[in-house]
């Protein structure tokens, strides 16, 4: 993963940033997420990072059990979320004719929830620590060989079969190890639970070791196994 040279360094990053929860929305490091903004409070979001610099938190909501969920504190704007979200460099933006804004966020690196403030203009801000992800900030090295690539694809045309997902075999052979994890970690249709693991896996292999799992599970669970043409 190559840094781009608009990314902040380790020491500069914020203490307080904005978060944006989304279930089923996964980030990570190195990866690149567009977002169509069009709630006022988001778009209040979108226009402070904008003008400053330019970090938006990515964060799962916690799902709660029925009957079991508690009413949110007064300062929060919804529902509670998980303490490890990925932050976002705002990388690319446009406004519509009808008020949307359309964003491409690159992942930066993880964070901890320390505590929730009070929201500003309607959008949530958290207290962020980022001291056990230094590591995602540097520029990888070759990572090529450090995954199961033959077992991840195998599993990979199982799940893609059942699901009906299809795309171009030829360049997913071609694809580097840390772009196909990552790519597929953030695009395939996981539950938000496992998108969660997927982003705490504290690094590459264990991701990829992870994602196969998942992948190997729902392929037994639907009893079908199988390859497919992959078409994204």
């Amino acid at each position: 993963m190559k840094r781009s040279p608009f990314d902040p360094d380790f020491e500069t990053l914020p203490e307080i940033i904005p978060i944006f929860p989304l279930s089923g929305v996964l980030l990570l490091p190195g990866g690149r997420l567009p977002l169509n903004v069009f709630e006022p409070r988001y778009l209040a979001m979108t226009r402070d990072a904008i003008a400053s610099d330019r970090l938006i938190g990515m964060v799962q909501p916690v799902e709660e059990p029925e009957g079991g969920a508690e009413s949110p504190a007064p300062h929060k704007a919804g529902a509670s979320v998980y303490d490890v979200g990925c932050a976002g460099r705002i990388s690319a933006f446009s406004e519509t004719e009808d008020g949307r804004v359309l964003i491409t966020l690159s992942g930066l690196a993880r964070f901890r929830v320390i505590e929730e403030l009070e929201p500003k203009e309607g959008y949530r801000r958290v207290r962020a620590d980022w001291s056990a992800w230094r590591e995602d900030l540097q520029a990888a090295e070759e990572t090529n060989g450090c995954i199961d690539r033959s077992r991840l694809l195998q599993a990979l045309r199982g799940y893609f079969a059942n699901t009906g997902l299809s795309g171009d075999w030829d360049a997913i052979e071609e694809t580097p190890d840390e772009r196909l994890v990552t790519s597929l970690a953030m695009i395939c249709p996981f539950e938000p639970s496992e998108k969660q693991a997927l982003l705490e896996a504290p690094d590459l292999s264990e991701r990829a070791r992870t994602m196969t799992a998942i992948m190997e599970m729902s392929t037994l669970s639907n009893g079908e196994t199988g390859s497919g043409d992959l078409r994204h």
